[in-house]
């Protein structure tokens, strides 16, 4: 098994805090909303704390038809989260599990950056290329950004 390490970071205009709470939370009730075109539901197994399994059931026509995370820190106060893709997804005969170390922060401009780390886990010999993180990465921003448009247009939300 090898590991694939990568940084990446996105800014929003959205505050720390609140877009802690509609990615980690509340992502129950806020991800089918705001992306109704990639997630259908989300179903939590636990009380949403380390250990929990949240299973995100993809929009029929997707490539995957559903993930399921292991949660495996959350800390609302200093607004970071860790959990790993253990099944379902992106994983199969090249990767094992995909880890995420997430933490959120203030933006210079007064909205936030979601810094992220990311630890592909191959399955023997296998390569995990750049390209196919990038692929990865695009899939999850266009929830992220459907997510940040939700929060936009609907401010009572997640405050």
């Amino acid at each position: 098994m090898g590991v694939v390490t990568y940084n990446f970071e996105v800014t929003s205009p959205i505050s720390p805090a609140r877009l802690f709470k509609a990615l980690t939370v509340e992502s129950g009730k806020v991800f089918p909303k705001a992306a109704p075109h990639a997630v259908k539901s989300v179903e939590l197994q636990g009380n949403g704390g380390p250990g929990s399994i949240a299973k995100i059931n993809f929009a029929e026509g997707l490539p995957y038809q559903y993930v399921k995370h292991e949660i495996e820190s959350h800390d609302q106060d200093n607004l970071s989260y860790s959990y790993s893709v253990i099944e379902g997804g992106p994983l199969g005969d090249k990767l094992e599990k995909i880890s995420f170390e997430n933490k959120f922060v203030a933006g210079a401009d007064g909205g936030s950056v979601c810094k992220s780390l990311m630890k592909f886990y191959t399955i023997g010999d296998c390569v995990f290329t750049e390209e196919e993180i990038k692929d990865q990465i695009q899939r999850m921003d266009r929830v992220y950004k459907a997510v940040e448009a939700y929060l936009e247009t609907n401010p009572d939300v997640c405050n």
